[in-house]
């Protein structure tokens, strides 16, 4: 069967991402439609090798005959779409988590909890998480599987680039002007953050907590287990691409770290870098455009009675969001399903 798939928000840095990795799987040979709203709509955009796609108005687009629908697009703009697309038969894979906390929504990582996209089948619409609770669920999943975890504190250290592509912008023009002595101006970033450290992602909640860090403990839960506990601490850093972090690990059972190594060793989506020697562990700079988390200086913690602390790094567009897409898109429409 022909599919034809609509990425909506073809011209950001995770529907840019989503295409290159698209058209590495079986749906490579798919009808693509490019789509974005408002001034985004007619840019071109790179398919394929050679293909060049022109972006079209996705207010003025029929979805009928879609057969897959991907919004790398803002939640307001999915809000609106994604019920439209669902509705005429196509299935939407949600990258703007806008659908993420609704309980008749999976909330799919591929290769951590695939048994949930059948689920899918009631409102036709898969929703994918943050990067940073995709890159801990790869990492806590076989952990969690050896030893039952129990509780996670989680300090992200967040690119750039989760906030888009003027961020990234931004981030470059405030870090050459402090070199010509220009005032950097902050509009996309709450404070400057050329050679600083903003500890405020999403809007703040009445407990203090930013919608950042209080989504990775929910979606955490809904990815992996209900009685797991996090508690997060999410940081914006002055880093193009690439979302580390530091965690702190508490299970139910011991462990040990050459245990930790075996079980994360032999998980898919991981790569252990994990000498301890200077240079022995990986960094963002390193890790872009890999499709695995490395993780590195695994290490027991002696103030708990079973407690092991890490780092973890990914790439946050390609890993944490497109190729996670891609993935659930080829798992729903591989050949003969």
């Amino acid at each position: 069967m022909a599919h034809r798939i609509a990425v909506i928000g073809a011209p950001s840095l995770i529907g840019r991402e989503f295409l290159r990795c698209l058209a590495e799987t079986s749906l490579a040979g798919a009808e693509v439609v490019a789509l974005a709203a408002g001034r985004s709509a007619g840019a071109d955009i790179s398919w394929g090798e050679k293909a060049v796609l022109k972006t079209r108005d996705v207010a003025r687009f029929d979805f009928a005959g879609t057969t897959l629908a991907v919004f790398a697009c803002d939640a307001k703009l999915a809000a609106v779409e994604v019920p439209r697309a669902a509705a005429a038969g196509a299935m939407a894979i949600d990258l703007s988590g806008y659908f993420h906390m609704e309980p008749d929504v999976p909330l799919v990582v591929a290769g951590v909890n695939d048994q949930a996209l059948p689920r899918a089948s009631k409102r036709r619409i898969i929703a994918c998480p943050l990067p940073a609770s995709l890159i801990l669920a790869l990492v806590l999943k076989p952990l969690h599987e050896a030893a039952g975890v129990r509780r996670v504190v989680a300090a992200t250290y967040q690119p750039a680039s989760g906030a888009g592509k003027e961020a990234i912008d931004e981030l470059w023009s405030q870090t050459r002007g402090i070199f010509v002595n220009d005032n950097p101006e902050a509009q996309y970033f709450t404070k400057q953050i050329a050679f600083n450290v903003i500890p405020h992602i999403d809007r703040f909640m009445p407990d203090g907590a930013t919608r950042e860090e209080w989504a990775m403990g929910v979606e955490i839960r809904k990815l992996l287990d209900p009685d797991i506990q996090v508690s997060a601490s999410c940081v914006r850093v002055p880093v193009m691409l690439g979302l580390g972090m530091a965690l702190n690990i508490a299970f139910d059972r011991p462990i040990n770290e050459r245990d930790a190594r075996e079980a994360l060793r032999k998980a898919p989506g991981i790569s252990l870098l994990d000498r301890r020697d200077d240079g022995g562990y990986a960094s963002p700079a390193e890790i872009v455009g890999e499709d695995m988390v490395y993780v590195s200086r695994i290490r027991r913690d002696a103030t708990l009675a079973n407690g092991l602390s890490l780092w973890a790094v990914g790439d946050d567009v390609r890993l944490g969001a497109a190729l996670n897409a891609a993935r659930i898109a080829e798992a729903v429409y591989a050949p003969g399903i």
